[in-house]
């Protein structure tokens, strides 16, 4: 399939290498015969490649984001293919200073600024905001029946039960915004201190923005209180952020759970570590 893909778009390459943590795509790094650094990614099915081909049409001009400098529509054996262009950095980390995590902040802040376009038909991203509550609750007990043959049915049970119980909590949705879904360190780029950009559309919604601020706490914003206040100070720049305190503990839990059911639909040995981070996660909310 690589092949194909390769000839497809023309390449004349030096090297190309798969690129690590990535999970709705398999990429590619590509060193073109002139030096120039490109990506060639094959999304894992044909909605996975419609979400992102749509993503590049709504947030270009909008947000920084790589450039898409062909794509391909796939056949029989291929969803589909995209050449992006380099976004030069690398992830963010933790040991980021906070005028950076107030540049993602205010990033991030952009992108929910973003709302359903009003005269063009998606077939991929779909507008999840009118029925956000059942959205919610239809991604949850999606990943319960994967959940159930992990956990101890005492602790299955409670989870249900804690679920239903903070679902009623929550405040009225904030939206409809542009959602990234997998918003992490590792989808956003930053050089020397300086926030580039963001990557990876095949999961993206429009929906609340209340859901988009989990796994960027889990792996960056918990580690440092100085990181919190300055991606909030900096979100707040460009539009009133939530209250994310009256938000964050239903999807900390909620992502800890649907996270139990995605390794075990994606190998529960390949992903032993990220199965046992989220078990401990879980236990800690309901024990």
């Amino acid at each position: 399939m690589l092949n194909r893909v390769i000839q497809q778009f023309g390449l004349r390459l030096i090297t190309i290498n798969e690129v690590e943590d990535s999970f709705s795509s398999t990429v590619y790094k590509c060193t073109l015969t002139n030096n120039e650094i490109v990506y060639v990614k094959i999304p894992f099915s044909r909605l996975k490649y419609q979400r992102e081909l749509e993503a590049y049409e709504i947030l270009k001009g909008r947000v920084s984001i790589p450039i898409m400098l062909d794509y391909w529509s796939g056949d029989a054996q291929c969803a589909g293919a995209f050449l992006l262009s380099e976004l030069k950095g690398n992830p963010l980390t933790s040991k980021a200073i906070p005028t950076v995590a107030y540049q993602v902040g205010a990033l991030h802040a952009e992108m929910h600024l973003t709302h359903p376009p009003a005269n063009k038909v998606l077939t991929g991203i779909k507008n999840e905001f009118i029925n956000w509550s059942d959205f919610i609750e239809k991604q949850f007990y999606s990943f319960a029946e994967d959940v159930e043959d992990i956990l101890d049915e005492k602790l299955y049970k409670k989870s249900i039960e804690t679920f239903e119980k903070m679902k009623k909590q929550l405040p009225s949705p904030d939206g409809p915004s542009f959602v990234h879904m997998d918003f992490r360190p590792a989808n956003i780029i930053v050089d020397n201190d300086k926030v580039i950009g963001i990557i990876d559309f095949e999961s993206v919604r429009f929906g609340s923005t209340e859901i988009d601020f989990t796994k960027l706490y889990r792996d960056f914003l918990s580690v440092d209180v100085n990181l919190y206040d300055a991606y909030q100070e900096g979100y707040n720049s460009i539009r009133p952020l939530i209250d994310l305190e009256n938000v964050l503990p239903f999807y900390r839990f909620t992502d800890a759970f649907n996270s139990i059911g995605w390794c075990k639909r994606r190998g529960i040995e390949k992903n032993a570590l990220f199965l046992g981070e989220n078990l401990v996660r879980l236990k800690n909310w309901l024990l």
